[in-house]
């Protein structure tokens, strides 16, 4: 099935054994939300449980914050995460803070699922990728699935918990296509995936860069440099431990993200790492992210903002000669 196809499998799913579980967000009723992820929601469990909202972000999101601290569990579609900018307050001081402030004695189970991801032509404030920022705020727990399994089981397994999660869905990714178990098994947080082996070098790729590190490591074998590439699946908690013993293997790191080019998600794991496996390293660890600029609109240059597998292949090559670049 497709990711879109997996997420609104979920959701039924635990709609239908958990009568706490609502939804909220823009247009999410009738017309299946945006990206169609809610459709037939509405039909089968009732406008009371999924609820379409005012285009205002501050109001819904600090509804189901509230919701939340009162015995529901809110899932919440925000439209981009760009738009986080509009609720960041509910977000970062409401939400994050909750449970700590209260000594625990407020659960949080409150469930964003937003967007993220260039390469559509959306443009600037709908196109960015946050999931290093929202990481970067204590309390928050942030997902970024990369196959239609994983983002069904991670989906699931983020309803359960008491805590917020930041629930990232990349655009490029809705219609790609993955063997799904019908039973939609819940994918725990905190452990990475093998997406493919290797022994020379170790490429952690993040959401839809999984694509384009497994499209290099392809012709990258074919030159004869074996890569591994590891899905982190949650950016927070980070399962530094399947990169180290990766890193361990390959003396090699490479961090391929769309996110932030300066003190971003690439940056935090390449500090990690080296913190870790400083002696296991053959070269500096380097890392692969947009440049330090707005996300432009412009098709070409959209596409050159990107980075894509010859970008990867020409730095691995650098990298496996040791050479500085």
């Amino acid at each position: 099935m497709t990711l879109t196809q997996a997420l609104n499998g979920a959701l039924h799913q635990v709609m239908e054994e958990d009568e706490q579980v609502i939804c909220i967000g823009e247009d999410i009723a009738a017309n299946g939300g945006v990206f169609q992820v809610t459709q037939g929601l509405e039909g089968q469990f009732g406008a009371a449980r999924v609820i379409d909202t005012p285009i205002s972000e501050t109001a819904f999101i600090g509804m189901a914050v509230g919701a939340a601290m009162t015995g529901l569990k809110p899932v919440v579609e925000l439209m981009f995460c760009d738009f986080a900018g509009v609720c960041f307050d509910q977000i970062l001081n409401q939400a994050a803070k909750a449970r700590f402030l209260s000594n625990g004695r407020v659960k949080l189970p409150l469930v964003i699922r937003t967007t993220m991801g260039a390469g559509d032509g959306s443009g600037a404030m709908h196109s960015q990728s946050l999931h290093g920022l929202f990481a970067s705020i204590p309390g928050l727990t942030v997902v970024c699935p990369s196959t239609p399994a994983d983002a069904a089981g991670l989906l699931k397994a983020a309803i359960q918990i008491d805590d917020p999660v930041i629930f990232m869905e990349n655009k490029q990714l809705y219609g790609v296509e993955g063997l799904v178990d019908e039973q939609l098994p819940l994918v725990p947080f905190g452990t990475a995936r093998s997406a493919r082996s290797g022994s020379d070098i170790t490429i952690v790729a993040v959401s839809a860069m999984i694509q384009t590190a497994l499209a290099a490591a392809q012709a990258l074998a074919d030159e004869g440099v074996s890569a591994e590439v590891i899905d982190p699946r949650t950016i927070k908690p980070l399962d530094i431990g399947t990169i180290n013993n990766s890193v361990k293997k390959t003396g090699r790191l490479l961090v391929l993200d769309e996110g932030a080019a300066y003190g971003g998600f690439a940056d935090a794991v390449i500090a990690a790492v080296s913190g870790d496996m400083f002696g296991r390293l053959k070269a500096a660890p380097r890392k692969l992210t947009p440049p330090d600029t707005p996300v432009p609109y412009a098709v070409m240059a959209e596409k050159f903002w990107l980075p894509n597998a010859q970008d990867v292949i020409k730095i691995v090559k650098t990298m496996m000669k040791g050479v500085a670049q």
